[in-house]
């Protein structure tokens, strides 16, 4: 287990270089001079040259990577274009509200998910697999921004219980998290529905119950535990995807997460912010991806990680 964990965290190093390139490459074909966006745009034609050499835009290509690439292992991500902070500081105020509203979109959505999903499979056939499932399908096929949109108009408008944009207070974090987690609910109930059928379709399965065992021994000693499995690859990857994917939510709410920051650093083309967070989403998802592979020696100590 030690040995895979090494070399997982060794084989991330060569994929972020990669990544850092292309992300590099991607900002530099955006349009607009960034010295032109830091100095402002009353600027004189010194004073964008001073801030062109500042920024070290008059360098050469691979030294401009080098130098970016280079301060993100020391922790330095640069300066901001907008505001002139550090754009580690930056982040770090915009992660925890993401963090938060991630987590609190996923706790939801992955216990409701589970509960639809392995109560689907036992009623595979009846009116309460269709009802679930139609449910599920209406789930993935609407849109976080208009759900989130809804649940502005209708319920937060006309009670006054939830803020509509921001987080002041707790409770603001409710209408979000169900906007951001209804589409990975509905994912997770059909997925564990799908991964609950082909396990109690197996082998061993029969075999348990024709040595008599009792249904529900079977069902959650044999049936489930192994159709968590595949059903914790999608956990792993739905976690990352709300971190990094709710951007739509975030605009929605006025969120102040990294989403919203995002977007706000694309409007304004502050190059630094967006190369920062584009390498931390993908950093997110990898180590998310290495955590879920660890986990499968948890949930089924029959398997052996080479």
């Amino acid at each position: 287990m030690l040995t895979y964990f090494i070399r997982r965290i060794l084989e991330m190093i060569p994929v972020l270089l990669v990544v850092s390139l292309l992300i590099f490459g991607f900002i530099k074909l955006l349009p607009g001079d960034p010295a032109r966006i830091y100095a402002g745009q009353d600027a004189s034609l010194e004073q964008v040259e001073s801030a062109r050499q500042l920024l070290g835009l008059n360098a050469p290509l691979p030294a401009q990577y080098w130098r970016w690439i280079s301060g993100v292992f020391h922790g330095d991500l640069g300066t901001t274009y907008r505001t002139r902070q550090p754009v580690m500081s930056v982040i770090e105020a915009g992660f925890m509200p993401t963090l938060y509203l991630a987590m609190a979109g996923f706790a939801w959505s992955v216990v409701l998910g589970l509960v639809i999903g392995v109560w689907a499979a036992l009623k595979r056939g009846k009116w309460q697999d269709w009802t679930l499932m139609t449910f599920a399908i209406g789930g993935i096929s609407m849109p976080p921004f208009w759900l989130g949109l809804l649940l502005i108009q209708f319920v937060a408008m006309p009670f006054g219980i939830f803020s509509v944009s921001g987080f002041t207070k707790p409770t603001d974090i409710i209408l979000p998290a169900i906007t951001l987690g209804s589409s990975v609910a509905a994912v997770m109930a059909r997925f564990t529905r799908s991964a609950f059928l082909d396990v109690a379709q197996e082998d061993y399965v029969r075999t348990a119950n024709a040595k008599g065992l009792r249904s529900r021994l079977v069902t959650w000693k044999h049936v489930m535990r192994n159709a968590l499995i595949p059903v914790i690859t999608m956990l792993g990857l739905q976690f990352g995807f709300l971190l990094g994917g709710s951007i739509i939510v975030e605009a929605v709410f006025s969120w102040p997460g990294l989403g919203w920051l995002l977007i706000q650093s694309i409007q304004t083309q502050d190059q630094p912010v967006i190369q920062a967070l584009v390498m931390l989403f993908v950093f997110e998802f990898i180590v998310i991806n290495t955590l879920v592979d660890l986990l499968y020696a948890v949930v089924n100590p029959s398997i052996r990680l080479s």
